[in-house]
């Protein structure tokens, strides 16, 4: 008489190597939409008017528009940049969401607003390892969960 098999023996999910890769990959992705951010942050700052400028500012209301944009796109990629350094070493899930908490009240946000991002950042990865790919989604779902709560 044989013993039966247990699936998770053989098909137990990603394992550390697997989720320390996955954190990788998510930081390098996260750098990279901080980038982004940050070159809309700078294009927004040069389309506003300096002191030697001549002539007068004539629509003040779009001016300050795209000045609170511009500050917001460098505090998204400040944000990220923090994320990305949490994230990169990996972690347990308890540990990361309570330190990007932290870091989203410093920067004055709920720690939900990370959400986005971090499922873009799984969804992105530029690998064909299928275990880190799922570790990654896996990982970001934890961390939303976590954060969410």
């Amino acid at each position: 008489m044989s013993e039966p098999v247990v699936v998770e023996e053989f098909f137990g999910g990603p394992g550390p190597e697997d989720l320390l890769n996955a954190a990788a990959a998510i930081a390098q992705a996260l750098r990279q939409f901080a980038a982004v951010e940050a070159q809309a942050a700078g294009a927004l700052r040069s389309t506003l008017p300096t002191a030697t400028d001549p002539g007068p500012v004539s629509d003040i209301r779009r001016l300050k528009s795209i000045a609170g944009a511009a500050a917001e796109a460098a505090s998204r990629a400040a944000l990220l940049l923090e994320a990305a350094e949490i994230l990169a070493p990996g972690g347990t899930v308890s540990e990361l969401s309570a330190a990007l908490a932290i870091a989203t009240k410093r920067a004055g946000l709920p720690p939900q607003v990370l959400v986005p991002s971090l499922r873009a950042a799984a969804l992105s990865l530029p690998t064909d390892d299928a275990s880190a790919r799922i570790a990654a989604a896996i990982r970001v779902q934890e961390l939303a969960a976590a954060l969410a709560a």
